[in-house]
């Protein structure tokens, strides 16, 4: 501390140290402790410079207050109790303050100062950008302005009805609800809000979104066909996703470690179920990925031109599927042909070559049956077989029948 020795004031138990060098009032600063009996034994307790505001009166009056606590049995009876309770009382407020400031934090500001920003990183821009419109037009006017922990399913079934009467899509509706859960989970991870999302309560909109369209192989040949007249690489990912079913996102993700050649087989990690799968390559997507340059176990087979991973499919796949004339005048977005009915169209073909659904289901990467059952209606003759196996196991089981007697 670089203080002298301790000076008695007089004031009985109140001394004080001079500072060698640290100036304060034109003279040595001053640092004040208190001495003072505790349980039978002799307490010495420094409380502060005088720079910082501790004078003779200030060190008198606390003792005094100890000693006043040591009487009564009221109050802490040291420096040290009082400093605990200090703390906790400080504990306490810094709590209070915490709370109420999670309590009042809005919907608006925790979209605008935390989600959306975590958003614009972790997702797609197209992901990001449908997100903002839905907050601006959607969520926006009825929910911006209430606090987190006050919105309740009521103001959900609000938006919802100023989105059915406006005449939104029952998906429209489905994804604003699934926004808004995303909302709430964020908050909670941050300690922000606490219980069960608002949007447990409401129920959900009920649609058949199953796409329906899946290509030909006359299609399929032309659509690669033209591809490749504009993009290698877009050529060569619709390819893995028409003869693989393989996602988008499992396309990007693809690094050469994962391309077992020899074998004709693909490992897909960190998939959209977050579990891995293998898969296996057609002849053609062997010779595809053979004639492509082959980089490290860890350099993705399709990284985006600046390096790094794609996040999504270039525009100029759907102005090759417009040129071909796939969506003219369709208007059901389960009949338009997008990157992902390439995937569908994968299935499709599986389960019309008599493939089962549960070998379908595990190349597809399904966590349950449920999901690849649409494709059922695509194996009419198998369907059959497996009626006409009844029936003759029936007719085989009425030319065997015994009545018993009493």
């Amino acid at each position: 501390m670089g203080s002298k020795k301790r000076v008695r004031t007089r004031h009985t138990g109140v001394f004080y140290r001079e500072h060698d060098s640290r100036q304060y009032n034109g003279r040595n600063d001053r640092y004040y402790l208190i001495r003072y009996r505790f349980q039978g034994r002799q307490v010495e307790e420094g409380i502060g410079w005088a720079s910082r505001g501790w004078n003779e009166i200030k060190a008198r009056n606390l003792l005094a207050t100890l000693r006043e606590a040591h009487k009564t049995g009221k109050g802490p009876r040291t420096l040290a109790e009082q400093r605990e309770v200090a703390e906790a009382e400080r504990e306490a407020l810094e709590a209070e303050r915490t709370e109420q400031e999670r309590e009042s934090r809005t919907f608006g500001q925790f979209w605008r100062d935390t989600y959306f920003p975590n958003a614009q990183q972790e997702k797609t821009q197209r992901t990001a950008q449908r997100e903002a419109s839905f907050f601006k037009k959607w969520l926006g006017p009825t929910l911006a302005n209430k606090p987190l922990s006050h919105i309740s399913p009521i103001d959900l079934e609000r938006v919802k009805k100023a989105m059915v009467d406006a005449g939104s899509a029952p998906r429209s509706v489905q994804y604003m609800l699934a926004v808004c859960r995303q909302v709430f989970h964020h908050a909670r991870d941050r300690g922000i809000f606490h219980g069960e999302p608002p949007t447990t309560k409401v129920s959900k909109p009920k649609f058949d979104n199953a796409r329906i369209r899946f290509l030909t192989h006359e299609e399929a040949g032309r659509l690669l066909d033209s591809l490749g007249k504009v993009s290698a690489d877009l050529h060569d990912q619709a390819l893995l996703s028409l003869h693989c079913g393989l996602r988008a996102g499992e396309i990007f993700g693809l690094a050469w470690g994962d391309v077992d050649l020899e074998r004709k087989q693909l490992t897909l990690r960190d998939t959209k179920n977050s579990q891995t799968r293998v898969t296996f390559m057609t002849t053609q997507v062997q010779e595809m990925l053979n004639s492509r340059k082959r980089g490290g176990p860890e350099e993705l087979v399709f990284p985006a031109v600046g390096g790094g991973r794609r996040k999504q499919i270039s525009v100029a796949f759907g102005k090759v599927v417009n040129s071909l004339g796939f969506n003219k005048g369709i208007t059901d977005r389960r009949n338009r042909v997008t990157f992902h009915t390439l995937r569908h169209t994968f299935a499709s073909w599986l389960v019309q070559g008599g493939q089962p659904l549960y070998s379908v289901q595990q190349l597809l990467g399904h966590k349950t049956p449920a999901m690849t059952s649409r494709y059922s209606h695509l194996a009419p003759d198998h369907l059959r077989g497996a009626v006409k196996t009844i029936e003759a196991t029936a007719s085989g089981s009425r030319s065997k029948v015994v009545l018993l007697e009493d």
